[in-house]
């Protein structure tokens, strides 16, 4: 069953502000007692695209909430988060996280990368790319058609946000306001756009806290944000997947390693094979 996540509505009461899989109504209509069982609160699990620790998210209600529990859990602004896509830390618009989430789904969320700046000359009407946006006031690239004069401008990738059109800033703006800003650009003049790319995954590099690069060696937990549906929200420390396999020898007691920590995620062999090629990496060079 997906999770709907819904527009600003009529404020609700703290009892019924929680995410629920369903409100059912009495025989007439009308809503049950207010003696019903409490509201069911959904957990989802997150990761930071590029590669992180797992992360809990509750609580939200709509994309912009669910950015900022994500935001929490990972110690970063929510302005760095470009977007979401379900089940797949690929750059994949056909998994973009929209206005549902599956109950099973697993959240990863693509931050800011590298910034650039492109000229690109408007030989036809036409760009050839299709932009859409997250919701919050980022638009993004989520086509680029072949042979198209975007195609023929290679640092332009899908996935990329557009963060500005000739020097006009466009964050704030709906995809459609960025699509009529980029048509009504004259024919075969030069325009300059300023993208930012989602940061790549997967980068072994020395980590101190989940979402946040530092020079401290790995081998520390990773903190992650638990939200509640009443009292404080409370801070737990996640296993990785390079802490459970640091000292083993094999792939078989890696696997093992997993089984019993990270058991809930039902890895595919040939994907720990692969991770335990990048432990193997990470270990010869001593990080």
């Amino acid at each position: 069953m997906p999770l709907r996540l819904r527009g600003k509505k009529k404020a609700k009461s703290k009892e019924t502000a929680g995410l629920v899989v369903g409100e059912p109504t009495g025989a007439g209509g009308g809503s049950l007692s207010a003696s019903r069982a409490p509201a069911r609160r959904l957990v989802f699990h997150a990761q930071l695209a590029h590669g992180s620790a797992t992360g809990r998210v509750e609580g939200f209600s709509s994309i912009q909430e669910l950015y900022a529990q994500i935001a929490r859990a990972f110690e970063i602004s929510p302005s760095e988060i470009l977007y979401c896509t379900l089940n797949t830390p690929k750059i994949d618009m056909e998994r973009l996280l929209g206005g549902q989430v599956g109950l099973e789904d697993f959240i990863f969320a693509h931050v800011k990368g590298i910034k650039k700046e492109v000229n690109v000359y408007k030989s036809e009407d036409s760009l050839g790319l299709t932009i859409t946006d997250n919701g919050v006031g980022y638009a993004f690239i989520k086509r680029i058609k072949d042979g198209g004069v975007i195609d023929s401008v290679k640092t332009i990738c899908v996935g990329d946000h557009i963060e500005s059109i000739n020097g006009e800033n466009i964050v704030g703006w709906r995809h459609y306001d960025v699509a009529k800003k980029l048509k009504e650009l004259k024919k075969e003049e030069l325009f300059t756009m300023k993208l930012i790319e989602p940061k790549k995954a997967f980068e072994i590099e020395p980590r101190s806290k989940a979402g946040k690069s530092s020079g401290e060696k790995i081998g520390c937990g990773r903190a992650t944000l638990r939200l509640r549906s009443k009292g404080p929200a409370t801070v737990e420390e996640m296993t990785t997947m390079f802490e459970a396999g640091k000292d083993k020898v094999n792939p078989d007691e890696f696997a093992v390693a997993l089984d019993e920590t990270l058991g809930d995620f039902a890895f595919p062999d040939e994907f720990v094979f692969d991770v335990w090629g990048v432990i193997g990496d990470a270990k010869r060079r001593g990080l």
